[in-house]
C-alpha cells in the first residue's frame, strides 16, 4: 500500500488518571506468590513495567475517545463538517451495539454525510483505523477523518487477579502475566487530505504499509468469555507469552523485509520507529530481529504499560511532543496483534 495525498495531522491523547504500580497488584497476589515461592518484585522484573494507569471504575469508554477527540478538534480548528468518518477502533467498548464511534460522532456534531463506524483489529486497531481513513482520502471519497479509541484495564486485570488467587498454579500466573501489564488511555488520530486550513498543524505525510498475518497462531492470546456453569460466563483473558512472542517476532520479521522492499528503503534510512508497547523482552526481541538499535525507539511501557490499541499512536503523541521525532525524519510505525497480525507504517514527520 502506497499513499501520496494523505497526512496525520494530529495525534492527541488522554491518560487515566489513576497511577497503579506493579507492586501494589503484586501486594494483592500475595498468598499466590507465597505458595508458588515467587518473589515479589518478579512483575516488573520481567516485563519492565513499573507501572500503568487505570480510568476510574465507573468511567465511560466513549467518554475518553471524546476527550481526546476534542483536543484534536480544538488545536487544529478543523471544521467538523470537513471530517468525512469517524472511527472508533477500542479492544473495549460502551456495548456490542450500535457502534461506540455512533456516540463519539453525536457529542463531536458530525454532519449526516459523516461514515461513522467501529473497527476490531486486536491492538492493531488504530493502526487499521488509520489505514481504512487513509484509503478513503486516497480515493477522494472525504477530505479528512478521525480514529478515536479508548482502552480500559482495570475490570480485566481485577477479574484476573481473582481467578489467580482461585486457581493458584504456575501454569496459570504465567498465562495471566500478560494481562497484569494492562494499561488505560484513550487517543484520536486525524487524517486529512494536505488541503484544508488548520491551525497549529503539522502535516506528517504518509508514505505507505505493510501488513502480513499468520492466522494460524489465532489461539496464543484471547480476550472473551468462558462458561463457568450453567449459564454462566466469566470475562477471561490468557496469553501463551513464549509462543506468542516467537511468532509474533518471526512474523514482525517477514513484514519489516515487505515494509523496506516496498519503500527501496534500507535499514539505516529509517530515523526513528514507534512499535506497540508490550514489555522489555518483546522491545529487545523484535528490535534484535529487525536490526534496529535500541536509541531509534521511543519506550513508555515502563510507566504506561500496555494500553492496548491506544499504546503506539500516545508512545508517537510523546515522542514529538519531547522533540524525539524530527520534522523530515523517515518514521515507521511498528504493530504486532493477536490474531497474528503484523502491520507497519512508514511516514515522513
Amino acid at each position: 500500500m502506497k499513499y501520496s495525498r494523505v497526512y496525520i495531522n494530529s495525534l492527541a491523547y488522554e491518560l487515566a488518571p489513576d497511577t497503579i504500580s506493579s507492586s501494589e497488584l503484586e501486594s494483592r497476589l500475595a498468598p499466590l506468590y507465597q505458595k508458588l515461592r515467587i518473589p515479589m518484585g518478579q512483575l516488573a522484573a520481567l516485563t519492565g513495567i513499573q507501572e500503568r494507569r487505570w480510568w476510574p471504575s465507573d468511567h465511560r469508554l466513549s467518554d475518553g475517545a471524546i476527550a481526546a477527540a476534542k483536543k484534536t478538534i480544538d488545536e487544529t480548528a478543523i471544521n467538523i463538517n470537513d471530517i468525512g468518518a469517524v472511527v472508533y477502533t477500542g479492544v473495549c467498548r460502551d456495548q456490542h451495539e450500535p457502534a461506540t464511534a455512533c456516540r463519539i460522532a453525536a457529542e463531536l456534531g458530525v454532519n449526516k454525510n459523516t461514515a461513522i463506524y467501529d473497527i476490531s483489529n486486536a491492538c492493531l486497531g488504530v493502526l487499521s483505523g488509520i489505514l481504512d481513513i487513509a484509503n478513503r482520502i486516497e480515493l477522494g471519497q472525504i477530505k479528512a477523518g478521525l480514529v478515536v479509541s479508548c482502552e480500559s484495564a482495570r475490570h480485566i486485570v481485577d477479574i484476573t487477579i481473582d481467578n489467580m488467587l482461585e486457581n493458584p498454579t504456575i501454569q496459570n500466573f504465567s498465562q495471566s502475566l500478560a494481562t497484569l501489564t494492562g494499561g488505560s488511555g484513550a487517543v484520536a488520530v486525524l487524517l486529512t487530505d494536505g488541503s484544508l486550513p488548520l491551525k497549529n498543524s503539522c502535516q506528517h505525510k504518509l508514505l505507505g504499509a505493510s501488513h502480513l498475518s499468520a492466522p494460524e497462531h489465532h489461539d496464543l492470546c484471547k480476550w472473551g468469555l468462558q462458561e463457568v456453569g450453567l449459564k454462566l460466563h466469566r470475562e477471561f483473558m490468557r496469553t501463551n507469552a513464549v509462543p506468542l512472542l516467537k511468532e509474533g517476532v518471526a512474523l514482525a520479521n517477514d513484514t519489516w523485509k515487505h515494509f523496506l522492499n516496498q519503500h527501496n528503503w534500507r535499514v539505516e534510512q529509517v530515523d526513528k520507529v514507534i512499535c506497540h508497547q508490550v514489555g522489555s523482552a518483546n522491545q529487545k526481541q523484535v528490535l534484535a530481529a529487525l536490526n534496529i538499535p535500541a536509541y531509534k525507539e521511543f519506550p513508555t511501557y515502563q510507566k504506561l504499560g500496555n494500553m492496548g490499541t491506544v499504546s503506539l499512536p500516545v508512545t508517537a503523541a510523546m515522542a514529538d511532543e519531547q522533540g524525539f521525532l524530527k520534522k523530515g525524519d523517515n518514521v515507521s510505525f511498528l504493530g504486532i496483534g493477536s490474531g497474528l497480525n503484523c502491520m507497519m507504517l512508514g511516514l515522513e514527520w
